[in-house]
């Protein structure tokens, strides 16, 4: 969430991007660190799947974000 409310702020949606694909790029860090988490037996396989799930949700939220903004930046040029 730091690198979204870190990109936001920037007033550029081209700079908010580049925070999303970070913001992006750690859910999945997460993800790494769930599998470590569970091979060591720190969590249970539901935590995991629960933690593992909400990962790949927020993933994909990120993700429509991105796919927004580019699409919204492209018609904002093309009416230019």
């Amino acid at each position: 969430m730091s690198n979204i409310a870190e990109g936001l702020v920037r007033h550029s949606d081209k700079e908010f991007v580049q925070f999303l694909f970070i913001a992006m790029s750690s859910a999945a860090e997460v993800q790494s660190h769930l599998y470590v988490a569970i091979d060591q037996k720190y969590i249970s396989q539901e935590s995991f799947d629960e933690m593992y799930a909400q990962a790949e949700k927020t993933g994909k939220i990120i993700s429509g974000l991105i796919k927004y903004l580019r699409t919204k930046t492209r018609q904002t040029r093309q009416t230019s």
